[in-house]
């Protein structure tokens, strides 16, 4: 797989920290997150909002997509892909772990027709996955900053016709306190901390990015359930 894209050092830091945190540290908690399992109350709230979010990204896109070649961008066990799939798309569900792709290959249902997700391991920006119709990166660029995330966009809408729709964490007090509580745990404990992103000022960079200049933001949508507060972000063509 092509590995050419250019990354920010930044954005290399962090890809490395959140392959080995999904990949080792949490697989076993993401793939339980993503289940009917029961889970503590905290965890609760976390699956409401994702599946919440969900169905949001879900709503933006067209009802039959049919013909439309689609990325996951951060797939993680597949439910996204899975939905997508069943309105007709020919989706790429991509992950840097490994073991959480491996999860999605064995849910996959078996009504869905063969080839109508293909699973791969590695970096969502790699320029050999091709081009899309619709890229769909729901809580995978919620740990970089506005920076990475504006640079992330632009590669992406390189080799994307229709939308992009992306979630970052929106700058609450909440999600401050939050960030400040996860510095206490030892290094070890810790995800790798989400960067809280302010959408104003994120909307101002997307729009002064030269190579955005063919998009314009659109819709916007914040979800909170409990311990889970994302804010979802449509990017479309002009």
């Amino acid at each position: 797989m092509s590995t050419s894209t250019h990354h920010s050092p930044t954005y290399t830091a962090r890809r490395s920290q959140l392959e080995t945190y999904f990949d080792r540290t949490a697989v076993e908690a993401w793939a339980r997150l993503t289940t009917d399992a029961p889970v503590s109350r905290i965890r609760a709230t976390v699956r409401a909002g994702r599946d919440e979010m969900r169905t949001q990204l879900l709503d933006w896109l067209p009802a039959d997509l049919s013909g439309r070649r689609i990325l996951d961008a951060g797939c993680g066990t597949g439910a996204f892909a899975v939905e997508a799939a069943r309105r007709g798309a020919d989706v790429v569900a991509i992950d840097l772990s490994g073991t959480l792709v491996r999860i999605a290959a064995e849910r996959l249902p078996s009504d869905l027709g063969p080839g109508s997700v293909r699973f791969a391991v590695g970096d969502m920006l790699d320029a050999g996955l091709g081009r899309f119709d619709h890229v769909v990166a729901m809580d995978s660029l919620i740990y970089h900053p506005a920076s990475d995330v504006v640079r992330c966009l632009r590669t992406l809408g390189e080799r994307t016709t229709g939308s992009i729709l992306f979630t970052f964490a929106p700058r609450t007090t909440m999600i401050s306190a939050m960030y400040g509580i996860g510095k206490l745990f030892p290094r070890a404990d810790r995800s790798p901390a989400i960067v809280p992103l302010a959408a104003a000022g994120l909307t101002r960079q997307i729009a002064s990015e030269p190579l955005l200049a063919g998009w314009t933001t659109a819709r916007t949508r914040r979800i909170a359930r409990g311990f889970y507060i994302s804010q979802a972000m449509e990017l479309v063509r002009r």
